[in-house]
């Protein structure tokens, strides 16, 4: 987005490309990333920077200060590896009440030939429909793209435009958020002397990043497992149908094991990270490791317990987490042959064993998705753990129909409420089996 003043190193470069910035605000840590954009190849990444983040809880802005120190930090060493200084940012959120709507509008074309001016007007009254039935209930759109369009009555078209028709119907896949939760996150990012370009779905961002197209066409579902939040993303026919956060992530397997081993959460992550596991192996029962007291008066060490005992806490605590997460795919319809893939990312995918637990806790086909699609990207930002701000670069760079973007219209005809588009997406692709 905007570039406010370029050092040396990257003055030249700077100069001939525009440049996207992107910001993973997360409850574990908040990265960015900058990058060229040249419209013929992939982005470029020019600068990454990542600071640990103790002001967001559960995905929300809990501590101001805090989380705009980390915001200030990792931007900056982004924009000195970058050699440039930005002035606006994407944005990501992964909680503020998420929710994935669907809107439908309809105008009359009396036969004739649809012409470009009936699609923006057929948009126009889409856009006042989610006006009236989202802002106006205290939410702020976060997305609202146009997904199938229906000629009369034929569902399923992808371009109306040059159909005869009587009447033009479209669904647009609505996403919104809590406005408050929003607000905070924007004043977080100001208070950093950027301004928001704009604030993006994590789900839709980490999709962007780790979903190929021809998963998307066939169904998928993106399950995020970040640090204080669990984001399902679903996708049909080629589009984004449904979204759904939950307040769970690896964070409570980190308070598990705290809790469990009474030690500080600080030990209690390195122990996951360096010794936990998802499934378990007949030699952890003999391996074991050394786990300090919570009580500073307990000696240093002498306190230790089996690799496998370890694991069995991180298991039960996936336990909770994939049950919310099979409960969520099946509240959205997600079954059949176009409901048996899942793709796994997010800080919490690179537990070791994760994507054989999740297929046997899914009864699904499971990938670990890894950010893809940029050049230069560093190895340090190249896992799961970095789907997110991957995919914001990825959705800033591509040009995209969001009616959130465009300019509030002026009132014209009939637009009703138009539930089922995940149903009818699935059942379309079912058919094809």
């Amino acid at each position: 987005m905007g570039v406010a003043a370029m050092a040396p190193a990257g003055r030249a470069l700077a100069r001939t490309r525009p440049v996207v910035a992107a910001l993973d605000v997360g409850s574990a840590k908040v990265a960015a990333l900058i990058a060229a954009v040249d419209g013929e190849g992939p982005p470029q990444v020019l600068g990454a920077g990542v600071r640990a983040c103790g002001g967001v809880k559960r995905g929300l802005v809990a501590d101001m200060e805090r989380t705009e120190a980390a915001i200030r930090a990792a931007v900056m060493q982004a924009e000195k590896m970058a050699g440039l200084e930005v002035d606006s940012i994407l944005v990501n959120l992964s909680a503020g009440a998420l929710q994935s709507d669907v809107a439908s509008a309809e105008i009359d074309i009396a036969g004739h030939r649809i012409a470009e001016e009936d699609v923006a007007a057929l948009l126009a009254a889409g856009r006042q429909r989610i006006e009236q039935e989202i802002r106006g209930h205290g939410r702020t759109i976060l997305h609202a793209e146009p997904t199938l369009y229906t000629i009369d009555g034929l569902e399923g078209v992808t371009n109306p435009r040059g159909f005869h028709a009587d009447r033009l119907a479209v669904d647009i896949h609505v996403v919104s958020a809590a406005t408050p939760p929003c607000r905070n996150l924007d004043l977080a990012v100001r208070r950093a002397h950027l301004g928001v370009e704009a604030i993006v779905a994590s789900g839709v961002a980490a999709s962007a990043a780790v979903l190929g197209a021809e998963e998307r066409e066939l169904g998928v579902a993106l399950v995020e497992l970040g640090a204080g939040v669990t984001t399902v993303a679903l996708h049909a026919g080629g589009m984004l149908a449904a979204l759904h956060a939950i307040p769970q992530g690896a964070a409570d397997i980190t308070a598990d094991i705290a809790a469990c081993f009474a030690t500080p959460r600080v030990v209690a992550e390195r122990l996951k990270t360096l010794h936990g596991a998802a499934t378990a192996l007949p030699r952890d029962n003999h391996e074991m490791i050394e786990v300090p007291a919570l009580d500073p008066d307990e000696p240093p060490d002498g306190r230790r317990v089996s690799r496998a005992e370890l694991i069995a806490v991180i298991r039960a605590s996936l336990d909770r987490i994939f049950a919310a997460v099979a409960e969520t795919l099946q509240s959205l319809g997600f079954a059949g042959p176009a409901g048996r893939q899942v793709v796994l990312t997010g800080g919490g995918a690179e537990l070791r064993g994760i994507a054989d637990f999740a297929a046997m806790a899914l009864g699904r086909q499971v990938r670990i998705g890894r950010p893809r699609g940029l050049r230069g990207l560093p190895e340090a930002q190249s896992s799961a753990a970095f789907a997110t701000v991957a995919g914001l670069v990825l959705h800033g760079a591509t040009p995209r129909l969001d009616l959130a973007r465009m300019p509030r219209p002026r009132a014209r005809p009939s637009a009703g409420s138009g539930p089922g588009l995940v149903h009818r997406l699935l059942t379309t692709l079912r058919r094809q089996f």
